[in-house]
């Protein structure tokens, strides 16, 4: 019979996303979740210990002649299974880390507990959209692209309007655009490539450079402004640069102030677990959802979407992780 820890680690198994907060390392994160997940693991009672006979001898008494050894056998639990003989029940539960976020940025961080690892690496290999929303500043440069690194330039930013915003951002949409299809490695020449390019499933195959699928603007009070991307093969450090590129193409400077991660693939921020809800329940109960909700989309076609597409082989595990 298997014990209530045991039972408590087969629900683990599965992804679920957190909000990383700006200015936390994701290493802390993992530790923490990881933390988290084996004090809870380990708070569980130890099963029962394993009984066994012992013959106890028994004396007949100083003023008894016999010489007859009398054994009384008694069941006495084993030392062997003791918590103080055999130290916690669990020692290590690995935590799996998806896209990763730098320091600066917040959002979604998808992280993989067990089986749930498997199926995180074949996401980190695919080529996922993920949304994000960027902070961004008139006026000046740095040397690292933030408004907390190193002056360098300082600018006028009165000529920039947001119709001129917007023309400089259907730009370098366009130029992601004709980036996107030339790595898709579809021929544009056929059905097949207009109906993918409608229904905004062109995704590059193999290695490609960071591409943008999406650049609007959200937000619009100069110097400050906010502009939604989705994006594929991004990093942050790349995302910032963007912030400063759009500066230059509208002959001013900017830095960027905030990144911030809403959307990794099928994982929202709605969705993502807040630091005071990283706890072995509320962690289980992210993981139930998500392999119920992956489940559904694979059975009922969706999962055909390069945003939620799972192997087979893998969501076939899916509803043995539902079931406990």
């Amino acid at each position: 019979m298997t014990s209530q820890a045991v039972r408590l680690f087969r629900k683990m198994d599965g992804l679920f996303a957190v909000y990383k907060p700006q200015g936390v390392h994701w290493k802390h994160v993992r530790d923490s979740t990881e933390s988290n997940l084996l004090k809870a693991l380990n708070s569980c009672p130890p099963p029962a210990p394993q009984l066994a006979v012992q013959f106890q001898l028994l004396s007949g008494g100083e003023n008894s002649s016999s010489t007859d050894v009398v054994l009384s056998p008694s069941m006495v639990p084993t030392l062997a299974d003791h918590p103080l003989v055999t130290g916690p029940q669990f020692h290590k539960v690995h935590v799996g880390v998806g896209h990763r976020l730098d320091a600066f940025s917040s959002g979604v961080l998808v992280l993989g507990v067990g089986k749930g690892n498997g199926v995180l690496e074949h996401l980190c290999n695919s080529h996922v959209t993920r949304d994000y929303t960027l902070e961004g500043e008139f006026g000046k440069a740095t040397d690292n692209f933030t408004h907390t690194g190193r002056v360098i330039e300082k600018t006028t930013y009165d000529h920039v309007t947001l119709d001129k915003l917007e023309r400089v951002l259907a730009m370098i949409q366009g130029a992601n655009q004709k980036a996107l299809i030339m790595y898709s490695q579809v021929d544009l020449h056929t059905q097949e490539a207009y109906e993918l390019a409608v229904r905004g499933l062109l995704y590059p195959h193999g290695k490609s450079p960071p591409i943008l699928t999406g650049l609007r603007c959200i937000h619009f009070n100069p110097p400050h402004f906010t502009l939604e991307v989705q994006c594929v093969n991004e990093t942050q450090k790349y995302l910032r640069k963007l912030i400063h590129e759009v500066g230059l193409e509208l002959r001013t400077s900017a830095v960027c102030s905030g990144v911030r991660r809403t959307r990794d693939g099928p994982f929202k921020v709605e969705n993502a677990l807040t630091r005071q809800h990283w706890t072995a329940s509320s962690i289980i109960q992210a993981i139930a959802h998500f392999s119920k909700a992956a489940v559904d989309g694979w059975w009922r076609g969706r999962s055909l979407n390069p945003n939620t597409l799972i192997p087979p082989h893998l969501l076939q595990q899916m509803p043995a992780m539902v079931r406990h």
